[in-house]
């Protein structure tokens, strides 16, 4: 049975919910999102991003999820989607489960804000994944660096 793939909903946000803790698992990285916060990120009064869940219909486990936002590049000269998270289960890997979930977040950017690009960020290690965005076409991109700010840090330049 082929999984569907829907967008989240306040329903379906467990769905999504387990899906981005076990990605979280999987690579090693913290988790520190809830489901309150979820929530508000995707059905406050201005959302911050959108959700995909994939599932089979006669089970609550996600296959899949994908979590984005748009994005805006004055180089590109468009507005863009970036996805923040992908993560397929490993049962349900090598059944193009990732590129399905892919091309949802590039038609929903597309509708919602004319896209005309997608962007995502993968570990230097994680080299299946590398793989498989090479496999559709991503290019890597060169001479910049990555950087964020949070914490601290993040509050002072905001109350500066």
């Amino acid at each position: 049975m082929k999984p569907v793939i829907d967008p989240v909903t306040p329903e379906t946000l467990g769905l999504l919910d387990r899906g981005l803790r076990a990605l979280a698992t999987d690579i090693g990285d913290p988790f520190h999102a809830d489901a309150t916060t979820l929530s508000a990120a995707l059905f406050g009064d201005a959302p911050a991003c959108h959700g995909l869940v994939a599932h089979l219909s006669s089970e609550d486990t996600p296959l899949g999820v994908a979590l984005y936002s748009p994005v805006f590049s004055t180089v590109g000269g468009a507005a863009g989607v970036y996805v923040s998270d992908l993560w397929v289960a490993e049962r349900a890997r090598g059944q193009s489960l990732g590129r399905r979930l892919l091309a949802r977040v590039a038609d929903d950017g597309a509708r919602l804000w004319q896209a005309g690009y997608m962007r995502l960020a993968a570990y230097d290690d994680n080299r299946g994944a590398l793989a498989a965005y090479d496999s559709m076409g991503f290019d890597v991109v060169r001479g910049e660096t990555g950087l964020r700010l949070s914490g601290a840090a993040f509050d002072k330049i905001r109350s500066s």
